[in-house]
């Protein structure tokens, strides 16, 4: 067992059942297609496939889905070493629908709990959670026990050790009530060094929606880095002494579901490499972008050259006609 990694997340796990028919409902989808996922899942994988060492704390089912998340993980380049498998709770899965340009409902099948829910304390690794140079949380995972007591005992290991990031990632649909999230939130803002999240998510959290001053609510509750997602206006980022605003890359999207864990996988690499906040933003959203152009989440994580071609102005369409050209050549 590794006694460290680079970038460890903790939350959900599970399959994402994709349609392969684009703009119809469930009801008329013939065929589909299965990938990993859960969105601490994905930005370990992002993480991995931009060079770093990754972990996920996170549960699976003792059933076949199970068994693939864990094997799909580690061919996706993530450690498995830190996930549990319930014998009281199958692996979870969940459907979506796509109507670009931004229409992806999701249909999470979690109940009556999900095995990355029932992460206990006893589960928590304490010295590879102090030690990961970046430690990746999703609110989630504070939504209901056990999970919500073993993240209490992670984050207290952790110590707000630099890279502690908070992913604001609110699901109505896993909380009793909205204020429940709010109250769990601001029970550990103060323990992370780095909070991302869009408008809705920052209401939850600090109770505001302008971007500007959500991110400075966020800042005054104590972290170091305050990202806010604004959709078509870009992504605003703000530190003690700095403001940046990074304005989106224009794609023709397939499907956003997977922009946001691309953008969270590509802000770890950024600030693992000491990066700028300007270019850490602009890096991340270049990985969303690159994600949101193609149909899977978690195997259309883009590497190190792509994100760098995109940076360099290489239209995301042009990206993927060579990478669809490339794998055409390979099946030859």
């Amino acid at each position: 067992m590794p006694t460290g990694v680079a970038v460890l997340t903790i939350g959900r796990s599970g399959v994402d059942i994709y349609p392969l028919q684009i703009g119809v409902g469930l009801e008329d989808v013939q065929t589909f297609g299965k990938f990993l996922g859960g969105s601490p899942t994905n930005v370990a994988v992002a993480a991995a496939r931009l060079g770093h060492s990754a972990a996920v704390l996170t549960g699976v089912g003792s059933d076949s889905f199970g068994r693939f998340v864990r094997r799909e993980m580690v061919r996706l380049g993530v450690t498995d070493d830190f996930v549990i498998t319930s014998t009281d709770f199958a692996t979870p899965v969940t459907f979506c629908e796509i109507f670009p340009p931004d229409h992806f409902p999701l249909y999470f099948y979690r109940q009556p709990s999900a095995p990355d829910m029932q992460l206990r304390t006893s589960d928590m690794p304490l010295d590879v959670i102090e030690a990961a140079k970046l430690f990746w949380v999703s609110v989630t995972g504070l939504s209901a026990e056990p999970s919500r007591s073993a993240h209490y005992a992670a984050l207290a290991a952790r110590d707000r050790a630099r890279h502690t990031v908070l992913d604001l990632d609110y699901r109505p649909m896993f909380w009793s009530s909205a204020r429940e999230a709010t109250e769990q939130i601001r029970k550990v803002l103060g323990q992370f060094t780095v909070a991302v999240g869009n408008a809705e998510e920052c209401e939850i959290a600090v109770g505001e929606t302008v971007p500007d001053r959500a991110a400075d609510a966020l800042l005054d509750a104590g972290v170091e880095i305050a990202i806010v997602k604004q959709g078509p206006l870009g992504t605003l980022a703000k530190s003690r002494d700095q403001r940046v605003v990074v304005p989106p890359i224009l794609i023709d999207v397939v499907n956003g579901l997977g922009a946001g864990d691309a953008f969270g996988g590509s802000l770890c690499h950024g600030l693992l490499s000491g990066w700028s906040l300007e270019r850490i933003v602009a890096g991340a959203s270049a990985a969303g972008a690159i994600v949101a152009s193609r149909l899977e989440c978690s195997t259309a994580m883009p590497s190190v050259d792509e994100v760098e071609a995109v940076l360099a102005g290489t239209p995301v369409a042009e990206l993927n006609n060579a990478q669809r050209k490339e794998l055409a050549d390979d099946h030859h």
